[in-house]
């Protein structure tokens, strides 16, 4: 699948429509992209009563609830400010250009967008049920609505969308910023992952990207952490976590604890070394799940956060792992790779005010 070409310039002003442009009357030529919906701010700010339900928030700015004229149901992230200043125009249109034709069961579609002056906005599908972090995470009651099925099936959909991110799209994308909000659920707990503003495209004839870290503490492959050297496996390292974190109920990172045990993948790698993985499935689920499983699910985890990226597997064959069509029986696990550094400096930072990171 191939990913459409940028546009050559864009307007400052736009008003609702549906485009295919070649040339607007400036004489300005636009290179075609495939059919997207242009919002006007005033529509936008109408379908949002003003802005007023703010259902998310990320590093990219905030996400609104909305419904349109039509009836459907939005949600408009507002790029900040600060984003917009640093990255301009192209960065946002750019990310239009990643994303309008890109079409899959486990990505959160974009339907259209805005731009108007120095505001910038993205419409997307309105997911039912919120992102994973929030629907999921923390709370052992959330966690007890979530049988081992259903983060069997959550598991295997964000595996699948991410594989198809790495592997089925020319060039291909590295999200770079993998978490339990991220990882949007709709109205049948199907997993879509969002927020592509922090994805970069590959170019043929790069291996990696350099670029200043974006992402999670927690989350962050040591590669990437340290020297932001980013490849497909900086993405593999973080779904890992993810995947631990689905099994376990766990935070990824809680300095509540005493040493040794504040990170999740540490506290993983050192069961497995005990062979005792089963004392880390979520007691939420109350031993209703297939032990043999579950364990294997830590185990693929672990596989992803190995210390050398290029030990870890590929996402397609992280998808096949997790639903038996490799033979993994002898398998061989090796340290993973851990940003205890990093950790101790944002430690020292907010040492008064930090309270672990979901």
């Amino acid at each position: 699948m191939k990913l459409p070409y940028f546009l050559g310039c864009f307007r400052h002003t736009l008003v609702s429509s549906t485009v295919n442009p070649s040339e607007d009357e400036s004489g300005c030529e636009f290179v075609p992209i495939p059919k997207f919906h242009i919002f006007s701010y005033n529509e936008l700010k109408a379908a949002t009563q003003e802005f007023r339900y703010k259902i998310g928030e990320g590093g990219h700015g905030s996400v609104y609830k909305g419904q349109l004229q039509s009836g459907v149901y939005v949600a408009v992230k507002v790029l900040s400010v600060e984003l917009e200043s640093m990255r301009g125009e192209r960065e946002f249109i750019s990310e239009i250009a990643a994303l309008s034709d890109i079409k899959h069961e486990n990505l959160v579609t974009l339907l259209g967008c805005c731009v108007d002056e120095a505001k910038r906005l993205l419409v997307y599908d309105y997911m039912e049920n919120n992102c994973l972090a929030h629907a999921f995470l923390g709370k052992e009651q959330n966690r007890m609505k979530f049988n081992w099925e259903l983060r069997r099936d959550i598991s295997l959909g964000i595996a699948k969308g991410l594989s198809y991110l790495h592997e089925e799209i020319n060039p291909h994308i590295v999200h770079r910023d993998i978490k339990g909000s991220n990882i949007l659920l709709d109205q049948n707990f199907t997993p879509k992952l969002g927020d592509f503003g922090l994805s970069k495209l590959f170019i043929d004839d790069i291996s990696h990207i350099s670029t200043r870290v974006a992402g999670t503490l927690g989350y962050l492959s040591p590669e990437y952490a340290t020297s932001g050297h980013l490849t497909r496996k900086s993405d593999v390292y973080s779904f890992g976590v993810l995947l631990l974190e689905i099994v376990s109920g766990q935070p990824v990172v809680d300095f509540h604890l005493q040493y040794g045990e504040q990170l999740l993948v540490e506290k993983v790698w050192e069961s497995y070394k005990d062979n005792n993985l089963l004392e880390l499935i979520d007691p939420a689920l109350n031993e209703e799940f297939p032990k043999e499983e579950a364990v294997w699910f830590l185990k693929v985890g672990l596989l992803c956060v190995q210390e050398n990226a290029s030990l870890r597997p590929g996402m397609s064959v992280a998808f096949n792992m997790l639903k038996h069509e490799i033979n993994t029986e002898n398998v061989i696990i090796s340290q993973p790779g851990l940003v205890c550094d990093l950790m101790e400096v944002k430690i020292c930072q907010n040492q008064s005010a930090f309270t672990g990171i979901r």
